[in-house]
């Protein structure tokens, strides 16, 4: 009966002229659904007699709670003592007037909770029926905060880590560098922590900052999960109307307008193989902005996503980069335009033509309604997901409230993103994307680049910039012409006991520890003659082992043997070597000065060595004693090209040899500080220890 059904109802159809069929036209680009009705679950909220704001969302499914305290005080200028507001942060937690880190943290293991804490906000999630045992020990950890200078220590360390990895990162300069180009060394927004400025921070510098900026009357709380509103007025009225208010810091901060007109900064590093590119200026764009909407969808078309403008055509069709973007980022005293990309050193200038060439076509509108209706709709579905998460409906109230936007903003969001037409992407393209009011600031290899890039400079001039963003003339410190790179080495041949002497070590053992990543390491490194290498690095969890036998070698780690190809074993006969640059003429080393940088406050000569097979490190050399305080050096691995920075110090007296006892070497990231435990020359070292087995 269905069967007869369906072909009696086709056929009403095919009679009557219309055909089932027909009215789906392939060729044409279905019309974009209207945007889709979302039911957002209003907050309920109630504030504290001290200030504090609460914003409270039931979900009863899951028995979880969650507790995000987000702190409002307005960007504060730290000074000589930058960095102080994030080493704050890392003590939020670290002990109270009634307990000790220790207690705090078993406290919270006990009940299964998460805590996090920082400069900016305090996140905790705890099952729901141990909810009040954790309001507890949050009102304890906020109210009864008592830092002590053993936790200091251990968070100054930790960060002052963490700069000195950054201080040799191209990405890392290039962020903290365009800080101080955007807004100024004297600005909130412009500093950066340094390890000076870190070790000058004190405990009493900690407490008043703590005292005077996380205050109740600058804290909004979200409060998320299984719990009623009534169990949280009540909870948080128990545990935290004792939390005294505070007198509300005036900001201080002053706008900085975009420059007059295009300027490009420099930021030499010789041993860079790709180029950091930031196309950058300061906008008045706020989160209450009229057209942030619009603006919003703008930069995603031109270089918020993977098919975006600057994507499309610096990596796809160019291939200058493995991916090109820009953010647009709202904030409540400066906003920021920055487009960025890392681009390999030959193409730097190609790829600053092509961010201005984009920046230009996205001025005169030039974006089609397919484009439009493609970003609205990711825009819609990437809303419609967040609101699976209760945490965002909670942070979506505190925002309103936060940023004096309209109480109906994000119930009609979704609307107004599906009413943002082509004009209004053009005018917001011609309001915040300006090419010819911009910083062009690139960290990257400068003798390579620094003619290439200059012709975008609207000054006709490109300014240097050291890693902490101080402005040099880079012709100041011009190497005499009488200087030679063989002067140099001799000279540091001569500091750590003569050519001779160095010619007279046959093999050398040198024992090393350290740390990385709370690993324990030991490090061994043995050499022979003629061009024997072996290292054992062992980490507990981990060993990687690397022979070298003059000819072919392995690397065995993770359990796995893999034999060196040509390239590896070309590079491994140039670092077997003893002290190659003890004799670097007759082992084909090319030697070339390229000028003097700063190493640890000093001058120090930069000297790029090329030995054969093609490997290249840079050395620096003091230039007053002589010794060798740093090298450098461009290694391939799994993640792409990495710059290896190995620093040197401590130069001991070993059988006539001066030899660097503390090492510190920076990779990806990490920084692995070593210090050499015992050092024997001619000690016999056995062939068999170099040996590779078949």
């Amino acid at each position: 009966m269905k069967t007869n059904k369906f072909i009696l109802v086709l056929a009403m159809l095919m009679f009557s002229g219309v055909s089932a069929f027909a009215q789906l036209d392939r060729s044409k680009r279905p019309e974009p659904a209207p945007a889709p009705e979302i039911k957002i679950p209003e907050a309920q909220t109630f504030t504290l007699d001290n200030g504090l704001k609460v914003f409270v969302v039931e979900n009863h499914k899951v028995p979880k709670v969650t507790f995000n305290f987000i702190f409002d005080y307005p960007p504060v200028y730290e000074g000589e003592l930058a960095g102080l507001s994030s080493v704050t942060g890392q003590l939020i937690g670290t002990g109270t007037t009634t307990k000790t880190k220790d207690e705090i943290d078993e406290a919270v293991d006990f009940i299964g909770a998460d805590l996090y804490a920082s400069s900016e906000s305090v996140y905790g999630s705890v099952l729901s029926d141990y909810k009040e045992d954790f309001v507890k020990i949050l009102s304890d950890v906020l109210i009864n905060a008592k830092f002590n200078d053993e936790e200091l220590e251990k968070v100054k360390k930790r960060t002052i880590s963490g700069i000195k990895s950054g201080e040799k990162n191209p990405s890392t300069i290039a962020n903290n560098v365009l800080k101080t180009v955007l807004y100024g060394k004297d600005s909130p927004y412009g500093e950066v922590a340094t390890e000076e400025s870190v070790k000058k921070i004190k405990l009493d510098d900690c407490v008043n900052f703590y005292k005077s900026n996380i205050l109740p009357n600058d804290t909004y709380l979200a409060i998320v999960g299984d719990i009623t509103f009534d169990e949280a007025k009540a909870l948080i009225e128990n545990h935290f109307s004792a939390w005294q208010k505070g007198n509300k810091p005036e900001s201080k901060f002053k706008s900085k307008r975009p420059p007059l007109i295009r300027k490009v900064y420099l930021v030499d590093r010789p041993e860079a193989v790709q180029s950091v590119i930031h196309v950058a200026y300061p906008v008045k764009f706020k989160y209450n902005s009229k057209d942030r909407i619009a603006a919003t969808i703008m930069n995603e078309i031109f270089g918020g996503n993977f098919m975006s403008h600057l994507n499309m055509n610096l990596r796809e069709k160019h291939g200058y980069t493995y991916g090109a973007r820009s953010m647009l980022s709202p904030d409540e005293y400066m906003g920021e335009f920055d487009a960025m990309c890392e681009a390999r050193t030959e193409v730097t200038d190609s790829a600053i033509t092509q961010f201005l060439y984009e920046m230009k076509r996205m001025r005169k509108g030039e974006v089609t309604q397919e484009e439009l209706d493609a970003i609205k709709k990711y825009k819609i579905g990437q809303f419609a997901r967040a609101l699976e998460d209760p945490l965002t409906v909670a942070k979506f109230s505190i925002n309103v409230a936060r940023y004096n936007l309209p109480k109906d903003y994000y119930k009609n969001y979704l609307k107004n993103i599906d009413a943002v037409t082509l004009d209004d992407i053009k005018s917001a393209a011609k309001k915040y994307v300006n090419p010819d009011k911009a910083y062009v600031m690139v960290v990257g290899n400068g003798s390579e680049i620094k003619d290439k890039i200059k012709r975008f400079a609207l000054n006709g001039k490109v300014v240097f910039l050291d890693v902490y963003g101080n402005e040099f003339d880079p012709n100041v410190k011009k190497v005499a012409a009488n200087v030679t790179p063989e002067q140099i080495v001799d000279k540091y041949l001569n500091a750590i006991g003569g050519k001779e002497k160095l010619l007279s070590v046959n093999d050398i053992k040198v024992e090393m520890s350290g740390k990385v990543m709370n690993f324990d390491i030991t490090m061994t490194v043995a050499q022979k003659k003629p061009g024997k290498f072996y290292s054992n690095m062992d980490a507990g969890v981990m060993q990687s082992i690397t022979k070298f036998d003059g000819e072919k070698g392995v690397i065995i780690a993770m359990g796995q043997k893999k034999p060196m190809d040509e390239k590896q074993i070309a590079k491994m006969k140039a670092q077997a070597e003893i002290f190659p640059l003890a004799d670097y003429a007759k082992n084909g080393i090319k030697l070339e000065l390229v000028g003097v940088e700063q190493i640890n406050g000093k001058d120090a000569y930069k000297i790029k060595a090329e030995f054969p097979g093609g490997s290249k490190k840079i050395y620096y050399f003091d230039k007053e004693s002589g010794l060798k305080v740093r090298e450098t050096q461009t290694q391939n691995t799994n993640q792409g090209q990495m710059v290896v920075t190995t620093d040197l110090s401590d130069y001991k007296d070993i059988d006539g040899i001066k030899y660097p006892t503390k090492m510190t070497q920076s990779v990806g990231g990490q920084v692995i500080e070593l210090e050499v435990k015992s050092v024997k020359m001619n000690s016999g070292l056995p062939d068999d220890l170099f040996k590779v087995e078949d």
